[in-house]
């Protein structure tokens, strides 16, 4: 098996192998599972469900000049410019999970979330259930985590008024306060929606994929991805305390930066980047739901001694 030099230079497709390359010490825990779960000694952590969302956009007209947009030649590209940004965060390198990695918005869910009287329009939980393959309760939370998440992390609220108006100014110190009240656990998400006479827009979601943190991990989360056009008139921001950097960029700029060893990223970001560059147009994106087939990493040795993550894309 060839593994890549380069994280892009990976087919990130349905259907193809991906390899996630460890670093050193890394590999030295992931050696040590293996030989646990040869002997039969080794019981994984249950993971935790969560959601990520690809807050999107298309690269607006002049005057705006784009600060993280790529410079390379056409054959360097994963495939042609389609005037497409996503928000991303760098997280705190003082986290406990995935500490100085670029991620989109997100997190895991809360008890909370399931809250039955939390005001909804837009495909029914029963509905979503269908399409990620999970009971109704637990597709609540995954769901409403997910638009709570974006809220609180990026500023954008994908909510909307009783009569189908969807929100476009949630700036200014009163929204931060609610952000951090949500963040805080000060209040839940359906409290702040029925106070504010807000209704969540599930509508606003696609659903794209289901990766499960692999085994070996001491903090595994079951994650669901969505994408999510950033409503007119809303704009992302680096409020969030979680990041420390926070902008609109270019997914083939993010995936140089990579490549050159300027970001650390985690593979299952790199294969959603790699969908968002590849797409023919953001309508495409935002439209092209998709039905749960969870992937999960398993470490290999290659025939050299190296051990890598891998697996069959959905």
């Amino acid at each position: 098996m060839n593994v890549p030099e380069k994280p892009s230079h990976q087919e990130y497709r349905s259907g193809h192998e991906l390899v996630g390359i460890l670093p050193e010490k890394e590999a030295k825990k992931i050696e040590a599972y293996m030989e646990a779960v040869e002997k039969g000694e080794f019981t994984p952590v249950e993971p935790r469900f969560a959601s990520t969302v690809m807050i999107v956009r298309n690269t607006p007209e002049p005057p705006y000049k784009p600060r993280f947009h790529s410079k390379a030649a056409a054959e360097d590209r994963i495939a042609p410019p389609n005037g497409i940004e996503v928000f991303m965060m760098r997280r705190q390198n003082s986290m406990a999970f995935l500490p100085d990695a670029v991620v989109f918005p997100g997190g895991r869910v809360d008890p909370a979330d399931a809250d039955p009287a939390l005001p909804w329009e837009g495909p029914t939980p029963a509905q979503w259930a269908e399409r990620i393959g999970k009971d109704e309760v637990t597709t609540r939370q995954i769901i409403v985590a997910a638009v709570r998440e974006v809220f609180e992390e990026s500023g954008i609220l994908l909510a909307g008024t009783p009569d189908g108006k969807i929100l476009t100014d949630v700036t200014g110190d009163e929204w931060l306060a609610e952000r951090k009240a949500l963040a805080d656990h000060q209040q839940s998400f359906a409290s702040m929606l029925i106070r504010r006479n807000l209704v969540l827009r599930s509508d606003l979601l696609c659903f794209h994929s289901n990766f499960i943190t692999p085994e070996y991990s001491p903090k595994r989360y079951d994650t669901f991805f969505f994408s999510a056009l950033c409503p007119e008139g809303q704009d992302a921001d680096d409020k969030s305390r979680e990041t420390y950097i926070a902008d609109w960029v270019e997914p083939q700029w993010a995936l140089d930066m990579v490549d050159a060893g300027t970001l650390t990223m985690v593979p299952v970001t790199i294969y959603h980047l790699g969908m968002i560059a590849r797409s023919n147009n953001l309508q495409d994106l935002v439209t092209a739901d998709k039905t749960a087939k969870p992937f999960m990493f398993r470490p290999y040795r290659t025939e050299d001694g190296t051990i890598v993550n891998k697996g069959i894309l959905p």
